[in-house]
């Protein structure tokens, strides 16, 4: 399930860098749950409707994300601390939210980042940031995604992720999140799979650390 957040904010600067504040917002909403600290199920997009400043970002008239979950549950969860709270950071505001059921995506094979998409790897005792062209990286999406599948005992043998090479606008972004520069993807995507690991995918993203904002799909 997805919710679509609509938000408002007065005429200030929101730093590039506000992911954190992002996070802190959901989880804020989310409450005490067993997703802090696990395998997250879930996954949400970047803030869209910005218009870029020198030093950040300006949402004259609002913007808006998705917060996806496998769970329903915890959709509704997140709706019901939205209405306790809508407030989420600096002066932005929730004014807007729509529930979306899961699609048909049967016959759909190519998938859009919502946020960057991010793999890393312990790789000779170093953390290795994997770029979309480098060969190995579609198999780490797949890896991920089958330990997600794992934790809910989805199997697909089928199962086949890989970055779109001819992705005329494919490219990396550099994100600083809590001080720490993390390189992750902006490309789209190729899945194939059975229809349910398809729906189970985009909502809950693809790579590592979608439970901060990396790898939401659309």
């Amino acid at each position: 399930m997805r919710a679509h957040i609509r938000f408002e904010g007065k005429k200030v600067i929101i730093p590039f860098d506000h992911q954190p504040m992002l996070v802190g917002a959901i989880h804020k909403w989310l409450g005490k749950n067993m997703e802090h600290g696990r395998l997250s199920l879930y996954s949400f997009s970047r803030l869209e409707g910005a218009i870029k400043q020198e030093d950040g970002l300006q949402f004259e008239y609002g913007g808006k994300f998705f917060f996806s979950s496998h769970d329903p549950g915890l959709v509704k969860r997140l709706l019901s601390g939205v209405q306790s709270s809508p407030d989420m950071f600096l002066t932005l505001r929730v004014v807007e939210i729509i529930l979306q059921e899961d699609p048909d995506l049967s016959q759909q094979s190519t998938f859009f980042p919502a946020s960057p998409i991010f793999i890393k790897r312990r790789i000779d005792g170093n953390i290795k940031h994997i770029l979309y062209n480098e060969e190995e990286a579609g198999d780490y999406l797949e890896e991920t995604t089958r330990n997600k599948m794992q934790d809910i005992g989805l199997e697909d043998d089928a199962l086949q992720i890989r970055f779109e090479q001819t992705c005329h606008w494919a490219g990396t972004k550099k994100i600083n999140y809590k001080g720490i520069n993390n390189k992750a993807n902006w490309c789209s995507v190729s899945i194939h799979a059975k229809p349910e690991t398809k729906r189970f995918i985009w909502n809950v993203g693809l790579g590592n650390s979608t439970g901060i904002g990396f790898g939401a799909i659309k």
